[in-house]
């Protein structure tokens, strides 16, 4: 997700420049989804399909490239993800509009059907990966260790399941706030005016909708209702508290989001990095707003380098990829198979924000609505 620049797919901030730009316009390749032995990558769906692991390793080596969109490196430990694939692999990955939000993930999948520039892969905020499978973007891929995946985290058809995800927090610059926030109540007391600020905007982006749900938790909502979210965010619009400018690291260094509602594990890898910048950066999982969710993984249906795209999910859902998750503060979907298996990085999963209680999520219905709600009232909510 988390952490210098994070991820606006939950900023939901367009960045104008590409940070890594992906291959020229054009047809994706005629070859591109046959394997060696003429097995069709681009239906493949699982690498028992491709006759092993093994085999599909070797036709995602022949692809060579894989096309990445809004993953920035300081985004949940993703440049480690990045530099592990490559270096185990020898794939290229190409990173598109690093800080892109959700929503431009999937226009860019149907802006460029077609295109060896389209996105082989995308990382959705939970309820944008229920959307694109329902316009049929995503290709069924079943990896290796899908069974271990809980089952209310995956998709029944294997087109999206769960990869890392966390808890909304309050992060904090204790050194430019007397008295840090805790809670969403004590958001719109009045010396905060001015300094409140979320990841995004919740319309596009994961972590600001993650945020209006904690917001809608804490203020009499429920997932079935998030009208109280939209309202408690009206209100701090309304006493001056609430500021329109989207927070990123860059924006905290500068104070001008001294305050920043967003996922606990961007926030605590902000804590890291701002040691030695001479920020005091504070993180709390809010009591009375506890709402966690997961990011999703899936793969384009019409991915230019369908092999090389499977593949990455095999990575990242290999016990290598997971702890990687886990070193960026986020919680990987396989975390309590993996502590099982004796396979979890122990060190890292110590360091993790502290909650209480167990987790529970919106269902798909729960989020569509969620969702709606949003769409046609954000603008108004803020507006005042």
């Amino acid at each position: 997700m988390t952490v210098s620049l994070p991820r606006t797919a939950a900023l939901g901030v367009l960045a104008t420049l590409a940070a890594v730009a992906l291959s020229a316009c054009g047809a994706a390749p005629d070859t591109a989804s046959t394997t060696a032995d003429g097995k069709n990558a681009a239906t493949a769906t699982s690498a028992a399909d491709f006759g092993g692991l093994d085999k599909l390793v070797a036709a995602a080596k022949k692809e060579g490239t894989l096309n990445a969109i809004a993953l920035p490196r300081d985004w949940a430990n993703y440049g480690a993800l990045i530099d592990g694939f490559t270096k185990k692999y020898g794939i290229k990955i190409s990173v598109e509009n690093p800080d892109g939000s959700s929503q431009d993930e999937i226009n860019a999948v149907t802006s460029r059907k077609g295109q060896d520039r389209a996105p082989d892969v995308l990382d959705l905020g939970s309820s944008f990966a229920i959307s694109a499978a329902q316009q049929g973007l995503l290709a069924p891929y079943k990896v290796a260790s899908y069974d271990d995946i809980p089952t209310g985290q995956k998709d029944a058809q294997a087109r999206w399941y769960n990869d890392y995800g966390g808890y909304i927090s309050i992060g904090c610059d204790a050194k430019r706030v007397k008295t840090c926030p805790t809670t969403f109540a004590d958001l719109l007391k009045p010396q905060y005016k001015g300094q409140v600020a979320l990841n995004g905007n919740p319309t596009k982006s994961g972590s600001a909708f993650g945020g209006v749900y904690a917001a809608a938790l804490a203020s009499g909502g429920s997932f079935d209702d998030i009208q109280p979210g939209l309202d408690f965010f009206a209100k701090l619009k309304k006493n001056g508290n609430y500021t329109p400018v989207e927070s990123t690291p860059a924006t905290v260094e500068k104070g001008e989001t001294p305050i920043s509602i967003d996922w606990d594990y961007l926030n605590a890898g902000y804590a890291d990095e701002f040691k030695s910048k001479g920020v005091d950066w504070k993180v709390t999982v809010p009591s009375d707003g506890q709402f966690s969710q997961y990011y999703s993984q899936a793969v384009n249906k019409d991915a230019p380098h369908p092999a090389a795209a499977r593949l990455w999910q095999e990575y990242l859902y290999s016990a290598e990829g997971q702890n990687l998750w886990l070193k960026g503060y986020a919680r990987p979907a396989l975390m309590t198979a993996m502590e099982k298996a004796g396979t979890l990085d122990k060190a890292a999963a110590a360091k993790l924000p502290e909650v209480t209680g167990t987790p529970k999520f919106p269902t798909e219905a729960q989020q569509d609505k969620a969702k709606t709600v949003i769409s046609q009232g954000w603008a108004k909510a803020i507006s005042g």
